[in-house]
């Protein structure tokens, strides 16, 4: 129905970016977060829930339960991004312990649970590996008929970050992702082309820094500590990259998102592409479908451009509702 909130489940390795991402959730009135679930990734696992749980008091939250998911990917050890997110993945900003604890269950029971008991269907939103859902999908695949779409931050259809072709999430756990693109449900892929792109100008950030709630201050730090530009004045220098909070930003939003069904598939062979996202972008079949037949591969829709002032307006409006 028109005006209801969407009810939705983030999965998470808060992480600087995915706390943004959960400070819009949290407060913004067209979004129902029903839960949160908690992956290795930006830091260890133990470290995203410790996170996750801190960002939710920091933000006023209700009771929202949080689980807490794998400690590592399903076949390689995990690589923690902490030389981007600092030691405890939340920019060393020195914040307090959470006061409240995680869910008596474990992640993937968590959403199950979550997912079959909403009255209407469920938005995922992963803005980290994709371990967890993968195996959500693999164990309890009668989930699918209660998911609406699954909105990911993850994969790029031009230029990696963790390698020049991979995009951290994916890369993480690429055989995760790959299960992911099977589910049998519609998927958005908010990948690095458009990630980059949305960014909080650096008056905005000093006015997030100096209010006196503190979720807004606390977007205000994290955003102080993800600078957008590299090599430019230092009043550009203090601009923020709302990163993972862009994927939030495009379920409350969907007009700001421009995007292309397309089929896509992850590499998952040994070598510098593993991990990266192929996106198929051509007009027509070329020589190898024409030699070796057509081959099935899921359609997905890319996100290939964004409004990034109007979600950038967005996020501020919202993270400053009290």
């Amino acid at each position: 129905m028109p005006g209801r909130p969407v009810p939705v489940i983030m999965d998470c390795d808060t992480g600087v970016d995915d706390a943004l991402a959960l400070l819009f959730a949290v407060r913004h009135p067209g979004i129902e977060l029903r839960a949160v679930t908690c992956v290795a990734g930006n830091t260890d696992v133990d470290g995203v829930v410790r996170n996750t749980l801190t960002v939710l008091e920091q933000a006023g939250a209700p009771e929202i339960p949080v689980g807490r998911g794998a400690e590592r990917p399903l076949l390689e050890p995990a690589r923690p991004a902490t030389h981007v997110h600092g030691a405890d993945g939340m920019g060393d900003l020195g914040l307090p312990a959470p006061a409240r604890g995680p869910a008596d269950v474990d992640a993937v029971t968590l959403l199950r649970r979550e997912i079959l008991a909403s009255p209407r269907p469920v938005t995922l939103i992963p803005t980290a590996p994709l371990t967890n859902i993968a195996l959500l999908l693999r164990t309890h695949p009668e989930v699918t008929g209660n998911i609406e779409r699954i909105v990911f931050m993850g994969g790029a259809v031009e230029v990696g970050n963790a390698t020049p072709v991979a995009e951290f999430n994916v890369w993480h756990d690429p055989e995760a992702a790959a299960v992911l693109l099977t589910a049998d449900v519609p998927i958005t892929m908010y990948g690095l082309d458009v990630f980059r792109q949305v960014v909080v100008d650096a008056g905005r950030v000093r006015g997030l820094r100096a209010s006196a709630d503190p979720g807004a201050r606390l977007a205000g730090e994290l955003l102080a500590h993800r600078p957008a530009t590299q090599g430019r004045p230092p009043e550009a220098e203090e601009a923020g990259g709302l990163g993972d909070a862009g994927a939030v930003c495009a379920v409350a939003d969907p007009a700001g998102l421009t995007v292309r069904r397309l089929p896509v598939e992850v590499c998952l062979a040994p070598g510098p592409a593993r991990g990266q996202t192929i996106v198929d972008r051509r007009p027509r079949a070329g020589e190898s479908e024409i030699h070796h037949g057509h081959r099935e591969r899921p359609l997905v829709d890319v996100a290939l451009a964004v409004d990034a002032e109007r979600y950038a307006r967005l996020y501020l409006e919202t993270v400053g509702r009290p």
